[in-house]
């Protein structure tokens, strides 16, 4: 294979197995790991090792920047029941990463971790000792929530609206960052205090400075509020993929905020979550997105979705059948733990739009509304269509969400990696042993962040 002088601005990749697809609150998502086909033969057990491990060295072995594992702080509910169509069971995610470290040498390592039912000096802890264990490649994926459903889980419960829960995310960031950076890169320690709204501590830091200076952080969604959050202090942003268009307009948004913050673009990567479909052809590639789909939306899947909209049990309702003939009746009790839907009665009526121009039925009309794969076609044509994103500032990378576990990013290493090298705008080999090297970004300690 004849690899061509690397071009000037590199693909940033990542893999995120059994992910809640992204949402933007419009359209209902029927389950909350509806992109992984869990009853396919080919999909094996989320909690063994086994699969994490598998993941995890492919990720390694296609030179990806890092493995994001998900956390889920309470199994989902639909009408007063444990939602059996979700996965059942997920492994706290910085225990299984300090479990992978043993097995990978380069590959980033990245927990989602929520900032809403933690605290700031035991998380620190935790990561730092992932930085320490890895040599480097740990990452914080900051998530947060204000349900009372999750909260029942903890002492404080359901305690923060919106804007609350945002001003204690960045607090615990900055406070978490303090922690760290009371040891200097020399060794020595020194007492921190930390006096905020959401947090008063002080003492000494049991852990020395993490070999990166700071875990990498990443900040999750689209929001007005996640873009002012990721300008302000995170290293990667992950947020939803969409057109070409309107990733350059994203991209352009998030980077021309970092100016107020005293930041440079390269500070910040943007990272959308996709999905794939490879075939030999153009035709292949889409009759397999179709059977994806299919064995994605269940009938009981499509079932639920539609009473995630309508607010009602709708189990007497044939999934083949027709769309239901009144109105939604929302019931905000009906599922909890999900997507929330905005406008019920819009999204009914615009189903029932698409229902009728189709002639599809109740699982036909889910399939057809609730997204597409992200990039679609022959292996060449992926390539050349991920390039187009990065080259074109509508994204700087891309968090690869494979539809099968543990073996979906297989082909993608096999076949698209290769081809992104060949183009110049992929690595050929890892040059650093650092997630923060991986991804471009300097050691805090340079940046005068230690006093």
């Amino acid at each position: 294979m004849t690899v061509r002088e690397p071009a000037v601005k590199q693909i940033h990749l990542a893999a995120l197995p059994h992910s809640r697809p992204r949402s933007s609150g419009e359209t209902p998502v029927p389950g909350a790991d509806n992109t992984t086909v869990w009853a396919g033969p080919r999909s094996k057990s989320q909690i063994e090792f086994a699969s994490f491990e598998h993941l995890a060295r492919t990720a390694e072995r296609g030179l990806f920047d890092f493995l994001l594992l998900a956390e889920g702080l309470r199994l989902g509910e639909h009408k007063g029941r444990i939602h059996d169509l979700d996965v059942v069971g997920r492994p706290e995610p910085i225990t299984v990463l300090n479990a992978l470290a043993a097995v990978t040498e380069r590959l980033g390592l990245a927990a989602t971790v929520d900032a809403t039912f933690n605290e700031p000096y035991e998380l620190a802890r935790r990561l730092a000792t992932l930085d320490h264990l890895s040599g480097g490649r740990a990452a914080w994926n900051v998530v947060t929530s204000s349900g009372a459903f999750t909260g029942e889980n903890f002492r404080r419960g359901g305690f923060l609206d919106r804007a609350d829960r945002h001003t204690r995310a960045a607090e615990f960031v900055t406070a978490a960052r303090e922690l760290w950076d009371s040891w200097t890169p020399e060794g020595v320690t020194r007492p921190f205090a930390h006096r905020g709204r959401h947090f008063d501590i002080a003492g000494e830091f049991t852990v020395p400075r993490p070999p990166q200076g700071h875990p990498v952080v990443i900040r999750d969604g689209d929001s007005g509020e996640s873009r002012e959050s990721a300008a302000a202090s995170a290293d990667v942003i992950f947020a939803r993929h969409g057109t070409l268009e309107a990733g350059r307009a994203f991209y352009a948004d998030v980077k021309g905020r970092l100016a107020a913050y005293g930041r440079e673009p390269e500070d910040l990567k943007i990272m959308p979550g996709v999905t794939f479909v490879l075939g030999d052809t153009a035709a292949e590639a889409q009759e397999r997105a179709a059977e994806i789909r299919w064995q994605q939306i269940s009938p009981q899947h499509a079932i639920r979705a539609l009473e995630q909209i309508w607010g009602v049990d709708l189990s007497d309702h044939d999934p083949d059948g027709p769309l239901p003939a009144f109105d939604p009746d929302p019931d905000p009790g009906l599922t909890q733990g999900g997507v929330k839907v905005a406008d019920p009665r819009a999204i009914a009526e615009k189903w029932r739009a698409l229902s009728h121009e189709k002639g599809l039925s109740i699982r036909q009309t889910v399939i057809e509304a609730t997204g597409r794969q992200s990039f679609i076609g022959t292996p060449e044509a992926v390539a050349a269509e991920i390039e187009e994103f990065v080259r074109t500032d509508a994204a700087d990378g891309f968090i690869l969400v494979p539809h099968l576990v543990p073996g979906g990013l297989d082909e993608f290493v096999d076949r698209v990696v290769p081809l992104l090298q060949e183009r110049g705008a992929y690595r050929t080999r890892y040059t650093g042993t650092t997630l923060r090297s991986h991804l471009g970004l300097v050691d805090p300690a340079t940046e005068g962040l230690i006093p």
